[in-house]
């Protein structure tokens, strides 16, 4: 591919990247950066590459984006919870209940932490996920309910 048609195909698709990577990380600023990332990587196997190159990219900036999902702080949500001296007994055993219930996620396999973490910490719907990981919808709501099912079990199992 040369200079030119790199160019003009990144001008193309740039849009498209950007919808893509919005999607996935709900932040302009990230989706910039991983878009950005793309191309970089794009351009330095331009001589290697051959038009059209849409699959490669998108699946390049999908890639990156689940890295950085992935790098993201797992428990940023109740970290920023005060310190359970400062509240009543409800509040404690809440926060305690909490606090083992991310324990027994943290010890999942991959890929159902990640839709766990997806749905519940991330708020996203069953179609993005199934996009996100490149499995039918089906499929995610399947793990999803017996990764719920594992994590019930577990803290039944914690409780006794």
């Amino acid at each position: 591919m040369t200079k030119d048609e790199y160019e003009i195909a990144m001008l193309r698709l740039r849009p498209t990247l950007m919808a893509d990577a919005n999607r996935y990380l709900g932040d302009t600023a990230d989706a910039e950066d991983m878009v950005q990332d793309a191309m970089m990587r794009l351009w330095q196997m331009c001589a290697q590459l051959k038009s059209p190159v849409d699959g490669l990219a998108r699946v390049l900036v999908r890639n990156l984006c689940l890295d950085a999902i992935r790098r993201r702080k797992p428990r940023e949500g109740i970290e920023s919870l005060p310190p359970v001296a400062f509240r009543g007994n409800d509040e404690a055993e809440e926060h305690q209940r909490i606090e083992s219930m991310m324990k027994v996620v943290e010890n999942l396999p991959e890929i159902p932490q990640t839709i766990l973490r997806l749905r519940h910490m991330d708020g996203m719907e069953m179609k993005d996920i199934a996009h996100l990981l490149q499995m039918e919808e089906a499929t995610v709501r399947k793990a999803l309910s017996r990764a719920r099912q594992a994590v019930r079990d577990k803290m039944i199992e914690h409780r006794r």
